[in-house]
């Protein structure tokens, strides 16, 4: 017990922890439990995982912001290769800080881990040459049921870290760079979503 130690609320919005591991390590490597059912209903968590998913990305990639409409998923996310700067955005319905952000830097250093509670937007930026990503969902995967948040939205105005440009009044990424001149990268479907306020409506 007492592997973990939880920070809870970060940046003021209720639900979001960041949850910190403890490392054992000595000169053969290191050695910590990533999940522990135990620790984490002692620190007052005790969402059940159904789903666990993993992804590759390289430098400039941008994944979101994302969640699903009918059934949404409360995530547990962490990055064993590379580092990314995550971030969630609240969209629940009648919360104090709906429409706020928070993001963090996760890497396989600090060996950080993210929860984002049901309700929010979620979405991150690969800041190394590469990343491995992973995360533990309450929820199944429903096919059809995704609903996104465009991620440059200035209503929203996240601070994504070492992203260069000017907002061309979408979300297209054309006009965006990282700063040493790698192209940010975004497919297709994250562009289009729409902003805060259409999301609203």
């Amino acid at each position: 017990m007492g592997q973990i130690k939880v920070e809870k609320n970060v940046g003021g919005i209720e639900g979001l922890c960041v949850i910190e591991p403890a490392v054992h390590g000595d000169s053969r490597g290191y050695f910590m439990e990533t999940y522990n059912l135990n620790d984490m209903k002692e620190a007052g968590l005790d969402m059940i995982f159904v789903q666990d998913n993993q992804s590759s990305s390289e430098k400039g990639v941008l994944r979101g912001l994302h969640f699903q409409k009918q059934y949404p998923q409360g995530k547990l996310v962490r990055v064993i290769r590379g580092r990314v700067f995550d971030v969630s955005v609240d969209l629940r319905e009648g919360s104090a800080t709906y429409g706020k952000w928070y993001g963090l830097e996760l890497s396989e250093e600090n060996k950080k881990q993210f929860y984002i509670p049901k309700g929010f937007a979620h979405g991150y930026l690969v800041l190394s040459d590469f990343a491995e990503f992973c995360y533990k969902c309450t929820d199944f995967y429903h096919p059809g049921d995704d609903g996104g948040l465009v991620w440059n939205d200035p209503d929203i105005g996240i601070a994504w870290p070492e992203v260069v440009g000017e907002y061309p009044g979408s979300g297209l990424c054309a006009g965006y760079a990282m700063a040493d001149g790698t192209p940010l990268n975004l497919n297709e479907r994250d562009q289009n979503w729409p902003g805060i306020r259409e999301l609203k409506k």
